[in-house]
């Protein structure tokens, strides 16, 4: 099993390209199951994930092929086309989905386009229960008939879906998502209220969109879809991966760095950018994205954070943020209101000498001019594994992460961007 091996105190200097948000690729990806026509997907991440859904889609049926780099080249992805004009199969398997949570955003477009789905019940990182009720009983208030079987859910709706009013009870980002898709064939017209406003969602919606759906409120709360009859293909091209850029902007803050990220979105970002700016990290936007600059762990200024659904402070960036908190100045308290198992990595950052208090779902750091030392460590779920990485680069002597494969699903060719700024960083295969 892979490993890297970091020899941290390495200031990170350069340009970091921010690949397509990963986040965003996958009910992308999805989508093509909506229609019979060729979906052009560009600005791909290359990510154990996104090869995880194309197997699942192959399967279904849907035809895929490379067409080679986006003609800008460098940093702007891989272009795949997906054409499902014959769906196949319309049953999801346990051995395909249990790899990745996100296979579940199939059951909406299949039940809408075929009528009956049967999809078994997800996996993905082991950071809390992430229960697919909310996906169950919005598809149940459009007229489907659902039953769980076996670890599978099995849908049917004959007469296809109808329009009718969802109201999630928390927001879902999975599950508005899968709603959304399944709306755009309906016959009438779908509500969804409480909706998730993630940039992720609206760029599957602007997707949609050009394929001939109309939906409204886009980025807003409350998502109106008028139901059409069919959708037809489409290029389109994935959003930057604004977690994957909030990473890098915390490894140039840790390690007192100055790095430009080409590509990234600072409106997508604004939280974290605020966030930063009050630890003391200088964020500035570019002509060719965001500029990060800190003068070194010393300047830095604890800070308060609290994970909230978009527009507040992502939980995909709480790890890494905790980590930058270690050997910033004074305490700091971490407060994650989204997954109830989302401190695993603590543990690991407390064997590389950080001064942590867990406490419920809050986590008070105390940051320690001592400084981090290398120490083996191991990773337990995608972003916890990024913030071992993080804290080996501003760690005295050397870490070793073990279980990378976890980083292998979020973030591309991560060793060689970060080595390209000037990391100790190298990947042990054995």
């Amino acid at each position: 099993m892979d490993k890297i091996r970091i020899r941290g105190g390495q200031r990170l200097e350069g340009q970091i390209p921010i690949s397509g948000a990963k986040n965003a690729a996958l009910p992308l990806l999805a989508a093509c199951l909506l229609t019979d026509e060729t979906l052009v997907l560009r600005n791909l991440p290359h990510l154990a994930d996104i090869a995880t859904m194309t197997h699942l889609l192959a399967q279904h049926g849907a035809e895929l092929s490379m067409a080679g780099e986006h003609p800008g080249g460098g940093h702007m992805g891989h272009v795949l086309k997906l054409c499902a004009a014959h769906i196949a199969s319309t049953e999801a398997p346990y051995d395909i989905v249990r790899k990745m949570r996100a296979s579940v955003l199939v059951l909406g477009p299949l039940l809408a386009r075929c009528g009956q789905a049967r999809v078994s019940l997800p996996g993905g990182c082991a950071i809390g229960t992430r229960p697919v009720d909310m996906h169950i009983r919005g598809l149940e208030t459009l007229g489907a008939e659902i039953e769980l079987d076996d670890g599978y859910i099995v849908a049917n709706a004959p007469d296809g879906l109808q329009g009718g009013v969802v109201v999630f009870p928390t927001v879902s980002v999975g599950a508005t998502e899968n709603m959304l898709m399944a709306a755009t064939l309906a016959k009438g017209e779908v509500v969804l209220e409480n909706a998730a406003r993630e940039p992720e969602v609206a760029d599957l919606a602007n997707c949609l969109n050009q394929m001939g759906a109309r939906i409204e409120g886009i980025g807003s709360d409350t998502l109106r879809i008028q139901g059409v009859a069919r959708l037809s293909g489409t290029d389109y091209s994935v959003l930057p991966d604004r977690i994957e850029a909030a990473t890098y902007a915390i490894a140039a803050a840790i390690t007192g760095g100055d790095v430009e990220l080409l590509g990234a979105q600072s409106e997508t970002m604004e939280a974290v950018i605020a966030a930063l700016e009050q630890a003391k990290v200088t964020v500035e936007r570019t002509d060719c994205g965001i500029r990060v600059r800190a003068d070194g762990a010393t300047a830095l200024e604890g800070i308060d954070v609290t994970t909230a659904p978009y527009p507040g402070f992502p939980t995909d960036l709480q790890a890494q943020m905790m980590t930058l908190m270690t050997v910033a100045n004074g305490a700091a308290m971490i407060t994650e209101t989204i997954f109830e198992n989302r401190f695993q990595h603590v543990p690991e950052l407390m064997r590389m000498g950080a001064d942590i208090t867990v406490k419920g779902a809050t986590a008070m750091v105390r940051g320690d001019h001592d400084g981090l030392h290398g120490a083996p460590v191991m990773a337990t779920d995608l972003r916890a594994s990024v913030s071992l990485v993080l804290a080996g680069l501003a760690a005295r002597g050397e870490t070793t992460i073990n279980r990378v494969y976890h980083l292998d699903r979020g973030y591309e060719r991560l060793e060689e961007k970060l080595s390209g700024c000037g990391a100790d960083i190298a990947r042990l295969v054995e």
